[in-house]
C-alpha cells in the first residue's frame, strides 16, 4: 500500500501520473505551487508557476488513444469544473482573479507519451 492507497489502485496510479507530469513540468522551468488543491467545487491535480503566470494543471491517462485519447477525455463540464476550482482557489489566497495572470494546461498521458498543451482551455 503506498500513499494511503492498495497498490495498483486507479487513485494510486492517477498519483503516479501527476508525479510524472510535475516532474515532466519543472523540467521546462515551470515550479510547484501546490498538488491535489480540493475545494467542494472540485480538484486541480496541480498548481504551478511560470514567470507571473498561475497554472491550473489537469492530467489524464489513458493507455491507449482508441476512445479518444487523454486530451479527448477533459469534457466541457470538467472544463467547467476546473474554472470554477481556480477562482475558489484564487479566492482563498486573497488573489484578485482580474489581476492575476492565469492559465489552464494539459498534460495528456498516453502509454509512455506526455503531451503537454498549454492554454488547451
Amino acid at each position: 500500500m503506498a500513499n494511503g492507497f492498495p497498490a495498483g489502485s486507479k487513485r494510486e496510479q492517477g498519483q503516479q501520473h501527476e508525479r510524472r507530469a510535475e516532474q515532466f513540468l519543472l523540467g521546462r522551468g515551470l515550479s510547484l505551487v501546490e498538488r491535489n488543491y480540493q475545494c467542494k467545487l472540485g480538484e486541480i491535480d496541480l498548481i504551478m508557476r511560470s514567470d507571473d503566470t498561475l497554472v491550473f494543471v489537469e492530467v489524464r491517462y489513458r493507455k491507449t488513444t482508441h476512445f479518444g485519447g487523454a486530451a479527448a477525455s477533459v469534457s466541457p463540464a470538467k472544463q467547467q469544473r476546473l474554472r470554477r476550482a481556480a477562482l475558489s482557489y484564487l479566492q482563498s489566497k486573497g488573489l484578485n482573479e482580474s489581476r492575476q495572470s492565469c492559465r489552464f494546461d494539459l498534460v495528456a498521458c498516453e502509454g509512455t507519451d506526455i503531451n503537454w498543451i498549454a492554454n488547451a482551455f
